[in-house]
């Protein structure tokens, strides 16, 4: 497995590094899904340390966590129980997922991007109603069953995931979080 642990703007030792390490694979031996990296940064929030936590599992899926303390073991520990957390309760169903799943999840490349959002409410209205992109980056569209994505979402801890319905020919779907905490689904019609 790999693993990039790095600091935003803080130094962290070799004693660190090795703790996490450690623990990660601790975790993620009880687990199935084989993960093949793992991501950990580290950052100053006020008095406190922040952790963020992404780990990729070879079934395509991501767990992310992130925890907040003012040690930073405590900082990494929190963000590691959240991902065992995560793990163990969907063990059941990573086990059936990668049992299965044949072959490794597709992934799709698209384009993502931000827009400049309009802050000044009183400004006049713009010339053209082109939005202003502020940056572009790479996507990444996983080719899911619909369960399969509410799982991804709820690991990933996002409150909308836009994939490919693995049940239809280039069917892109949505699953998002609805205010009343159910799960919506979006399925474009295809008989039109």
């Amino acid at each position: 497995m790999r693993y990039q642990i790095s600091g935003k703007q803080i130094d962290i030792g070799e004693a660190l590094q090795t703790h996490v390490k450690a623990q990660i694979e601790t975790v993620v031996e009880k687990y199935p899904g084989r993960p093949t990296d793992a991501l950990v940064v580290f950052s100053r929030d006020g008095s406190a340390y922040a952790c963020e936590a992404v780990l990729h599992l070879s079934t395509g899926l991501t767990v992310q966590a992130k925890g907040k303390e003012h040690d930073i073991y405590a900082a990494f520990d929190a963000t590691n129980q959240k991902m065992e957390k995560q793990l163990r309760r969907y063990k059941r169903r990573l086990k059936d997922h990668h049992r299965d799943r044949e072959r490794p999840v597709e992934l799709l490349a698209a384009s993502s991007y931000i827009l400049a959002a309009n802050e000044d409410a009183e400004a006049e209205e713009p010339a053209s109603l082109q939005p202003i992109i502020v940056a572009e980056m790479e996507a990444r569209i996983p080719s899911l069953s619909v369960g399969e994505a509410v799982m991804q979402m709820e690991l990933a801890g996002a409150p909308v995931l836009v994939f490919r319905n693995e049940k239809q020919a280039n069917g892109i779907n949505v699953v998002y979080r609805r205010d009343d905490g159910n799960i919506g689904w979006i399925e474009p019609d295809h008989r039109t």
